[in-house]
């Protein structure tokens, strides 16, 4: 099939990743513009597994206000100050302080979620679908779980600009660490909201 180079921009849009990479993406699947991205994102999830060792102590705070009502603080490492300088990294930082603002998620990783709210999270589960049959109750059981962690876990969270919800952060980091090369790393967010504890304390 003839990749055009409308095809090749196209899917450079979509996905961040560098023309020639975009090229070589559509012409292993043969112009199938999904698969093309299934390839990319398999691709960028294995170097950024490369690169998960490798300190990344570098990058920046960066914060987003949102009319004074509304405001958002992150830390993004990566292993270079030239990357934490680049259009590319800063980019990234919005679009997570961004994505922070509209979704406000809970926690960082899985990992962060108390397990004593796990336990509680399975107890109404079950409580929920206690008649269902035994041998599909564990695989419910998995379904909220996991719907309960892309609703509250930053990370496994769809990113807001996505509307087809195929992009999660932690997939929007993967593509930059593939087209920047560096160990990016998500290290801690805050979020604040205007009078958001008054009433409660």
């Amino acid at each position: 099939m003839n990749i055009t180079a409308a095809m090749v921009k196209d899917l450079r849009e979509k996905t961040g990743v560098g023309m020639m990479e975009c090229k070589n993406a559509l012409s292993e699947a043969e112009g199938n513009f999904e698969k093309a991205i299934d390839n990319l994102r398999k691709k960028g999830l294995a170097t950024a597994k490369k690169k998960a060792s490798r300190t990344a102590s570098e990058g920046l705070i960066f914060s987003y206000i949102h009319m004074n009502k509304l405001g958002v603080l992150i830390e993004l490492n990566c292993e270079t100050d030239f990357v934490a300088r680049t259009d590319d990294f800063q980019e990234l930082a919005l679009d997570i302080a961004l994505h922070i603002a509209a979704a406000n998620p809970q926690y960082l990783t899985v990992e962060d979620v108390p397990a004593a709210l796990i336990e509680r999270e399975k107890e109404i589960y079950k409580d929920q679908i206690k008649n269902k049959p035994a041998n599909i109750v564990e695989k419910i059981l998995e379904g909220k779980l996991e719907k309960f962690y892309t609703d509250n876990v930053l990370l496994k969270q769809f990113f807001v600009k996505d509307t087809e919800q195929k992009t999660t952060i932690t997939d929007l980091i993967t593509t930059k660490i593939a087209k920047l090369g560096e160990n990016i790393v998500l290290r801690r967010f805050v979020r604040f909201q205007l009078g958001e504890k008054i009433g409660s304390e």
